[in-house]
């Protein structure tokens, strides 16, 4: 079965002068980690936020394993939205929450075909965190954090994981650390994800990477050519994240 196969055409979005995305168009494989990279303000988090339908495109289409997420209205876009894993830079944990109620939280609302506590419980061993479950965010670290928020992400079972700065707040071994997660999750899952970055060394492990400019796709590298790792992160560097 296919899962996050992405697929862009001429997407365009604008916030009153400010060109986010200008007819960006691409095929993103499905189970392939695709790092987005490019100076602040370039259009990151918005093509992260318009495939995730958090944000809404101006123009253009979105389809996602054949199912056009730009058409979608109110129930259907928000199942769709339930079938995507968001993780950000900042965690947003709710503090008066354990670990484990944080992961449980974005399917509380909600019928699902399995049991809550149990698959937050799975999860936060799958992170590492399996005698954290009672702690409160202020008792975690930065990168413990992360691993719940990342959890919490995966809660829905989603076929799409958008990681919007992932590492951003950590130092670089930690972030090193997160990053394993994600590709061990990826492959454990075969899930699709897609993850901003301008951390040069993150991106460098990932099967592509794209560099963004004033909302434009300027560069297009495929990193599963068979290169040492030093070639790679040199060929990432060159991009000028």
């Amino acid at each position: 079965m296919t899962t996050g196969a992405v697929s862009i055409s001429g997407l365009a979005k604008r916030f009153g002068t400010i060109t986010a995305a200008d007819d960006v168009t691409l095929e993103i494989a499905a189970g392939s980690l695709t790092a987005v990279t490019g100076p602040s303000g370039s259009g990151k988090s918005t093509l992260l936020h318009l495939v995730g339908a958090i944000e809404a495109a101006d123009a253009g289409t979105i389809v996602v394993d054949g199912v056009e997420v730009t058409s979608l209205r109110r129930r259907r876009l928000s199942e769709y939205r339930r079938t995507v894993g968001f993780v950000f830079q900042r965690y947003h944990l709710l503090p008066a929450l354990t670990a484990l109620d944080n992961v449980i939280a974005p399917v509380l609302p909600f019928r699902v075909g399995f049991d809550k506590r149990q698959r937050a419980r799975e999860l936060l061993d799958a992170v590492g965190l399996a005698d954290r479950e009672r702690a409160l965010p202020s008792q975690l670290s930065g990168g413990q954090q992360q691993r719940v928020a990342i959890a919490r992400a995966l809660v829905g079972a989603p076929r799409l994981l958008l990681a919007d700065e992932p590492t951003g707040n950590l130092d670089s071994a930690t972030g090193g650390q997160i990053l394993d997660l994600l590709l061990d999750l990826r492959e454990e899952r075969g899930m699709t994800v897609l993850l901003a970055t301008h951390e040069q060394q993150i991106a460098a492990r990932c099967d592509r990477l794209l560099r963004l400019a004033d909302g434009r796709v300027t560069d297009d590298l495929d990193l599963t050519a068979g290169e040492s790792p030093a070639s790679t992160l040199a060929r990432a560097t060159q991009l000028r994240l």
